[in-house]
C-alpha cells in the first residue's frame, strides 16, 4: 500500500513540473486525471479492500416500503450470521406503517453481521441493519464491526466530562487564590454584570464559584452555574431510574372501577391511527347513500358459480360494478395531490380487508378490464397473503377507489373515512329482505312484494368531488347492480 502512494507521488511530482498535471478530488471510481487519461479501479469495492480493514463487503440498510415509511420495525430475522443467502430469499421481517413485509435479498452472499437485533423498535429509515460479504470466511472479520457515523455520534458524550473535569481543576486552582490573598475574607469579589444577571434570575451568588482574579465571580461564572442548574433535574430521574426496571408503569386499578390491561401500539396500528385522525380532521367529507336491489345479482352470482372454477363473491361482483360506475363518473377516480387533481384512465381498486393486525387495503388492478371469475381468484389471493403478512408493497400501496364491505356483520348501514390522496370510498351494508312496492301490481289488493336489498354508502372529498358527481356515481352504480347483465357487455 505505502509502496503504491509513494509511486503515486513521484507521478504527480514528475506531472507537476512538466506542468501538465491535473489532479482531480477522489471520486468513487477515478482518482487521478492527467491529460484526459483516467486512472480508476477495476471494481468499485476494490476501494473498500484497499482503504479499509474489512474485507469486501457490502452494507444493508432499512429499505423504504412504503411511499409514507419514515422507520420500521424488525420484528423477525430468518437468517443468522454466517448463513447463505440467495436472491429472493427473505432475510427478515420489517413492520412498516402499511404492513409487516419481507426484506428481500436482491444479490448473492453470506451475513457477515447483524447490527440491529430481532424486536427493534423505530429503526429510522436507511439504518444500517446487516452486513453481507461474497466469501464465509471474511465472516469473522465482521465480528467486531461498526457501521460508519456511529463512532462520531458518541464521542462528544464521553468528552463532555472530561472537559468539565478540566474546568473543574481550574476553578479548583483559582479558589485556592483568594485564600492566599491578603484581602479581607468577608469582601465580596462580583462584576456588576454578573451581580446584575444573577439578580434577574433569582440566583444566589454565595453558590457560585469565581473563576476571575482573586476569586472575583464574573458574568462567565453565572452563566455556567445556570447551564449546571438546568441539567441537575435531568439527572435525577435518571438516577432514580437505575434502581427500578426498565418497564412501562403498571397501570392502577381505580377503586370501583374494573380491572383492565394495557396494549401496546404496534407501528402499524400507530400510523394507521394518525392518517384516520388526520383524514378526517382534514378531508371535507360529504356522503351519498343509496338502496339497491340484488335479486337478479344473486341469481346470477348463482348460475355463474355452477360453471366457474373459482367462488364468486358479491363482493367480488361489486368490485365490478365500483369500477365500470367510476370509469362513467371518471372525477370519482381520482386524487388529490395538494395543487392538483390526478385523474385516472383504469380502476386499481383497494379492497379493505381485516387482518389480526387491523385493517389494509390490498389492490385488484385494472379491476375494470377484468372478468367476475379473474376478480375472485385475484380478491381471494389477496385475503390469504393480508392475513399471513405475506404482501408485497406493489400488492397494497396505491389504488385509485376503495371498497369497504362489512354486509357479512349483518349492519345496516357502513358509512366509512376516505383514504388519501384517493378521493372517494364505498361503505357496503349486509343484505336485508324488505317488503317494497311492486310497481305491476298497484292496482291489485295486494301492490307489495319481498326484495333483498343493500344499502351503499359513498364518501367523498368535496374538494375532488361535488355533490352531482357523487349522485352520478350512485346512480350509475345501482343501474348495475340492479341489471348485472350489463357488467358483462
Amino acid at each position: 500500500m505505502l509502496s503504491r502512494l509513494r509511486h503515486v507521488g513521484k507521478a504527480i511530482a514528475a506531472m507537476g513540473r512538466l506542468r501538465t498535471s491535473n489532479l482531480l478530488s477522489y471520486t468513487g471510481r477515478s482518482f487521478l486525471t492527467v491529460q484526459a487519461k483516467s486512472f480508476q479501479f477495476s471494481k468499485p469495492l476494490l476501494m473498500a479492500r484497499m482503504f479499509s480493514s474489512y474485507p469486501e463487503h457490502k452494507v444493508l440498510n432499512l429499505p423504504n416500503l412504503s411511499p409514507t415509511m419514515t422507520k420500521g420495525n424488525i420484528t423477525k430475522w430468518y437468517k443468522k450470521e454466517g448463513d447463505s443467502v440467495s436472491v429472493g430469499d427473505v432475510i427478515c421481517d420489517v413492520e412498516t406503517d402499511k404492513a409487516t413485509v419481507g426484506y428481500e435479498m436482491v444479490d448473492d452472499g453470506v451475513i457477515a453481521k447483524i447490527l440491529v437485533s430481532e424486536g427493534a423498535k423505530d429503526v429510522p429509515l436507511g439504518t444500517p441493519v446487516a452486513v453481507m460479504v461474497t466469501e464465509a470466511k471474511d465472516v469473522a472479520a465482521f465480528k467486531d464491526f461498526k457501521p460508519e457515523g456511529a463512532e462520531p455520534k458518541a464521542a462528544p458524550k464521553k468528552e463532555a466530562p472530561k472537559r468539565e473535569e478540566r474546568k473543574r481543576e481550574r476553578r479548583g486552582e483559582r479558589e485556592e487564590a483568594p485564600k492566599e490573598s491578603s484581602r479581607g475574607e468577608g469582601r465580596a469579589h462580583i462584576s456588576p454584570q454578573a451581580k446584575r444577571l444573577a439578580a434577574e434570575h433569582n440566583i444566589d451568588l454565595s453558590e457560585v464559584t469565581g473563576t476571575g482574579p482573586n476569586g472575583r465571580v464574573l458574568k462567565e461564572d453565572v452563566v455556567e452555574y445556570m447551564e449546571r442548574a438546568k441539567d441537575k433535574p435531568k439527572e435525577k430521574p435518571q438516577e432514580a431510574a437505575k434502581g427500578e426496571p426498565k418497564k412501562a408503569k403498571a397501570p392502577v386499578n381505580i377503586p370501583g372501577m374494573p380491572e383492565f390491561i394495557d396494549i401496546e401500539l404496534t407501528n402499524y396500528k400507530r400510523v394507521t391511527a394518525e392518517r384516520l385522525t388526520e383524514a378526517k380532521q382534514t378531508v371535507p367529507h360529504f356522503y351519498v347513500s343509496v338502496e339497491c336491489e340484488v335479486d337478479k345479482l344473486l341469481t346470477l352470482r348463482s348460475q355463474l358459480n355452477k360453471i366457474s372454477s373459482n367462488k364468486i363473491t358479491i363482493n367480488d361482483m361489486l368490485i365490478k360494478a365500483c369500477a365500470l360506475a367510476c370509469l362513467k363518473v371518471p372525477v370519482t377516480n381520482s386524487a388529490w395531490m395538494g395543487d392538483f387533481v390526478r385523474r385516472y384512465k383504469d380502476v386499481d381498486m383497494s379492497v379493505a380487508v381485516q387482518t389480526p393486525n387491523g385493517l389494509i387495503t390490498p389492490i385488484v388492478p385494472r379491476a375494470n378490464l377484468k372478468g367476475f371469475e379473474q376478480i375472485a381468484k385475484i380478491t381471494k389471493d389477496l385475503i390469504v397473503k393480508a392475513k399471513d403478512g405475506t404482501l408485497k408493497p406493489e400488492e397494497f400501496i396505491g389504488g385509485t377507489f376503495t371498497i369497504s364491505n362489512a354486509g357479512m356483520y349483518g349492519i345496516s348501514q357502513l358509512i366509512p373515512i376516505v383514504n388519501p390522496p384517493q378521493a372517494c370510498i364505498l361503505g357496503v351494508s349486509g343484505v336485508e329482505k324488505k317488503l317494497v312496492v311492486d310497481e305491476s301490481k298497484l292496482s291489485s289488493p295486494a301492490p307489495w312484494r319481498i326484495a333483498s336489498r343493500l344499502t351503499v354508502s359513498l364518501s367523498c372529498d368535496h374538494r375532488v368531488v361535488d355533490g352531482a358527481g357523487g349522485a352520478e356515481w350512485t346512480q350509475e352504480f345501482k343501474k348495475l347492480i340492479e341489471n348485472p347483465a350489463l357488467m358483462m357487455l
